[in-house]
């Protein structure tokens, strides 16, 4: 049994999803707080890949919690296997939607002029937003990474 950074079933494996919960949860809120946002459909679709996201996250720190608390090993070929689909389909949805919306943050920003007028100051949420999709598929990224190695190891 290998045992990597961010492994199911341990502690670092929890930690991991629970990052990407929180930093998928905190760009979902900061995109609703800011007006306008449904005015573009990358926007939109940020927070549609950030909530699925948070399930898929969310779920999988669940079974680690669980895990942990009855010392179960999750290094089974089918489990690894489903995690590792899981991963990559939500880290694809999570870095097109983050490039997107990170698109057209700079759309708006650089060649609209958009963000320099007074009448739209939520600029600086959107690209907050976006940073933190960024970090949250970054984390995703890495957890899919281990779960690719710890399958081709069993």
């Amino acid at each position: 049994m290998k045992v990597l950074f961010g492994s199911p079933g341990r502690l670092s494996g929890l930690v991991l999803r629970m990052g990407q919960c929180s930093f998928a949860a905190s760009s979902i809120g900061i995109m609703l707080s800011a007006s306008g946002y449904s005015a573009s459909t990358a926007f939109c679709y940020l927070i549609a890949s950030m909530g699925l996201q948070i399930l898929w996250s969310f779920a999988l720190a669940c079974v680690d919690m669980q895990a942990l608390r009855l010392r179960r090993n999750l290094q089974h070929p089918v489990l690894l296997s489903l995690f590792v689909v899981g991963d990559w389909v939500t880290s694809l949805l999570s870095l097109a939607a983050a490039s997107a919306s990170a698109g057209v943050v700079l759309l708006y920003a650089r060649d609209l002029n958009f963000c320099s007028s007074i009448i739209h100051p939520p600029c600086t949420k959107f690209q907050i937003s976006v940073a933190l999709a960024f970090i949250s598929w970054f984390l995703l990224a890495i957890s899919s990474y281990v779960m690719f190695w710890l399958l081709c190891s069993v």
